[in-house]
């Protein structure tokens, strides 16, 4: 990945999440520009893992995009958290995306597909996968995201 060309990262919560993601970069073709990290083993990991070492990098890189990818756990205040962690610099380039509950409720099978169906969603700019029950509640996170990552990866 060049890093001063526009990219995106993903910063996923555990390996449900992780899945998820790659299902997404599977759908897009796997691009050089979208990469998956290593999971942070819960949504306090995450945080603490874009504090100590990915804000540093997004400053060295402009060009970079990140996704917090983590469970709600069911808790109306998580998203404010996450949010309260991002430097306001950051704010347009630093996106909290996650499963209301977990991501083992969206149902059973491969968590890739599901991936794949949201990447779908978001190349042809419909909701039919974000509206889920346990996802329609990223839905302004959503629409904020796509006007960044369509140019680099559809």
């Amino acid at each position: 990945m060049n890093k001063f060309k526009p990219h995106v990262l993903v910063l996923p919560e555990d390996d449900a999440d992780r899945q998820i993601a790659v299902g997404f970069g599977v759908e897009i073709g796997g691009l050089r520009q979208f990469r998956v990290l290593r999971r942070a083993d819960g949504w306090r990991a995450v945080l603490d893992l874009f504090r100590s070492v990915y804000i540093a990098e997004m400053d060295r890189y402009p060009k970079s995009i990140m996704i917090l990818l983590i469970d709600f756990d069911e808790d109306p205040d998580r998203r404010r958290q996450a949010e309260a962690v991002i430097p306001a610099h950051l704010r347009d380039r630093v996106f909290v995306l996650g499963a209301w509950s977990n991501p083992e409720k969206l149902g059973v099978g491969l968590k890739e597909k599901l991936g794949e169906e949201l990447a779908k969603n978001c190349r042809d700019g419909t909701s039919k996968t974000w509206d889920h029950d346990l996802l329609k509640h990223n839905g302004a996170e959503v629409e904020r995201l796509r006007q960044f990552v369509r140019p680099i990866l559809f």
